[in-house]
């Protein structure tokens, strides 16, 4: 089975880069420090320090696998600028048709989504309506609460 392409910007990329960096010296490092500790007051059955620098450890390799599987099937976009087209990198200025509010997101791969920094994923119903749709368009967005109606005022 094929394993999923990863979509990253290259400022999502270099961040995936340095976490994986900081897990793998400096992270593996203390917690293997800890557990050294833990195992020095004695018995570890009963050693909760070592129980939870144990779980430590193996949340960091899990984190780290999860990285090294990211960035061996990631696909860098490139920035878009003046792009015709909402695509994977935009960023989009939509006008909510009800109230009149403009709302901007960046459109991002699902691993890079972070919708408090306004990074919205392709995968999202927002992101998937906006795709490939030029400035002017009024998109409807299907949500748990209905039909929503935004119309694309720009793209970056």
């Amino acid at each position: 089975m094929a394993e999923k392409e990863v979509i990253l910007t290259i400022e999502g990329l270099k961040r995936l880069e340095d976490e994986l960096e900081i897990l793998k010296t400096v992270k593996r490092r203390e917690v293997a420090e800890r557990i050294k500790q833990a195992i020095e007051f004695g018995d570890i059955s009963e050693n909760s320090e070592y129980d939870d620098a144990k779980n430590e450890q193996a949340f960091i390799e899990g984190r780290i696998i999860t990285l090294e599987k990211m960035l061996r099937n990631a696909r860098v976009i490139d920035d878009l600028e003046g792009s015709e087209v909402v695509a994977l990198g935009t960023t989009v200025i939509l006008k909510d048709k009800e109230f009149g509010e403009e709302e901007e997101y960046t459109i991002v791969g699902s691993a890079e989504a972070d919708p408090g920094s306004n990074k919205i994923s392709n995968e999202s119903p927002v992101g998937k309506a906006v795709l490939g749709q030029p400035k002017g368009t009024v998109v409807e967005i299907n949500v748990p609460a209905g039909i929503l109606y935004y119309e694309i005022v720009d793209i970056r």
